[in-house]
């Protein structure tokens, strides 16, 4: 059944459904986590605190510029069609996780 929830929520996303989304978690876990869940070519992993507090210092407003045009090997949107307000959503999750 998970598997199930998790294709229908990845179709949704291709299809660019944003109401299938209900927060970041969700969202997270559409593509983000590819990377960050392991710290693929230097992202910062899920939950590090070490990692992401010169992030978060930073400010939303620098992560959220970072994510829109990307940065080392992660593409512009994180190679998504997320909206601002979803890739903020994301970010919210990602930073609420490490601090």
């Amino acid at each position: 059944m998970k598997n199930s929830i998790k294709l229908l929520v990845a179709a949704a996303f291709v299809v660019g459904s944003s109401a299938a989304f209900a927060d970041g978690a969700a969202l997270y876990k559409t593509a983000c986590f590819a990377c960050h869940d392991a710290g693929v070519a230097g992202a910062p992993k899920f939950g590090n605190k070490e990692m992401w507090a010169p992030r978060i210092a930073k400010g939303k407003d620098a992560l959220l510029k970072t994510v829109l045009t990307g940065k080392g090997a992660m593409p512009p949107k994180g190679g998504t069609q997320m909206t601002e307000a979803q890739i903020l959503e994301v970010i919210e999750y990602m930073t609420s996780a490490a601090k």
